[in-house]
């Protein structure tokens, strides 16, 4: 399968590009030379939609891997993570609701797309295979920890790309 990874070079995208890489599949990797800049938050629900149309445009399948801000609390379904301060630290608020906005731009069209929300803490570590997949609320441990490694994540994505699930919004967690 001919995949493109846009953000190749981040933490996911890296990873993604390794285990695409590794199951076989012809990939083109997008990436910029710069870090993105703090402030900036407000392009993202721009971007994604002219990704999407380009992906309209050219018939192609669009897996977006965003945030967990739009996911509902599981202890507490009428609240989203992006409302929730023990996820969201006022500190990261902004950039929460960027992919909150980010989910919206995906739903207001027409392009054939997936939203893949990560957990609350996504960071390097192990790959171990192994995953929990849900809908709209954040997976997360009976002490409410939510989390997987970018490596593991990477495989959730090559996972749904390669047998598609059927949900447009979905989420990955232990």
């Amino acid at each position: 399968m001919r995949i493109v990874v846009v953000g190749a070079a981040g933490m996911v995208g890296s990873r993604v590009v390794s285990e695409a890489v590794n199951r076989g599949h012809d990939l083109v990797a997008v990436f910029r030379r710069t870090r993105p800049v703090p402030g900036r938050e407000h392009i993202v629900a721009a971007t994604t939609t002219a990704l999407l149309d380009a992906a309209a445009k050219a018939g192609t399948r669009v897996l977006v891997v965003g945030g967990a801000s739009p996911l509902r609390v599981p202890d507490d379904p009428g609240l989203l993570v992006l409302d929730s301060p023990r996820y969201v630290p006022p500190e990261i608020r902004t950039i929460a609701a960027a992919s909150a906005a980010q989910l919206d731009a995906c739903l207001a069209h027409p392009a054939s797309w997936v939203y893949l929300s990560p957990p609350a803490l996504l960071e390097p570590g192990t790959r171990t295979g192994e995953y929990r997949r849900g809908t709209t609320t954040l997976i997360a441990d009976a002490d409410g920890t939510s989390r997987i490694s970018a490596e593991d994540l990477a495989v959730a994505v090559l996972d749904e790309l390669e047998n598609p699930c059927g949900d447009r919004h979905l989420t990955v967690g232990y």
